[in-house]
């Protein structure tokens, strides 16, 4: 699972996925036709990147267009998505960090929640967890999206944790994949 560069990034996506089931290396873009976009890895530690993006390609695949991969059907994307998820986690328990896998778990169950609610806060409760991954500093903000639908409190923790620039940087990437 080690990455030794950020351009190795995707392929080590793709390539473990792919390793890990005929299906998943059927479902692979061709490298020539992947959108390689880090979206929100730029706002957290490089020791998440790789699991943070694995997780938004998970989050894709359910949910908005994927950079890497194109399943042949829905049932087969849903399950290429909860594949990526777990893997994700996995990588970021590699890290030895429980609070930042505490802190993906959060994102993912408040982003199913806000696409059932077809509310809006599923990118700021993703720059929000990336830029504060593993601080354990989230529980207030994610309390405000989850009893009300209100993503301010997180947008304003991601744009304190990462800046201005990078977060709307982030929003804009993630606003081409689901928008």
């Amino acid at each position: 699972m080690a990455t030794s560069s950020a351009t190795d990034l995707w392929d080590d996506l793709v390539g473990e996925a792919a390793a890990e089931s005929p299906l998943w290396a059927e479902s692979a873009l061709p490298a020539a036709d992947q959108r390689r976009d880090a979206v929100f890895s730029g706002l957290c530690e490089p020791r998440f990147a790789l699991g943070v993006e694995t997780i938004y390609e998970g989050y894709l695949l359910h949910f908005g267009r994927p950079r890497l991969f194109a399943p042949a059907d829905a049932d087969t994307a849903l399950l290429l998505g909860d594949y990526l998820y777990a893997h994700g986690l996995v990588r970021i328990a590699a890290t030895g960090s429980v609070d930042a896998v505490n802190d993906l778990a959060e994102l993912i169950s408040l982003c199913a929640q806000a696409q059932a609610d077809q509310t809006d806060g599923d990118w700021a409760v993703w720059a929000a967890t990336a830029s504060a991954l593993g601080g354990g500093v989230l529980s207030s903000p994610r309390a405000s999206l989850r009893e009300r639908g209100d993503a301010s409190a997180l947008e304003r923790a991601a744009r304190a944790a990462a800046g201005d620039e990078a977060v709307e940087r982030a929003r804009v990437a993630h606003d081409l994949h689901v928008g």
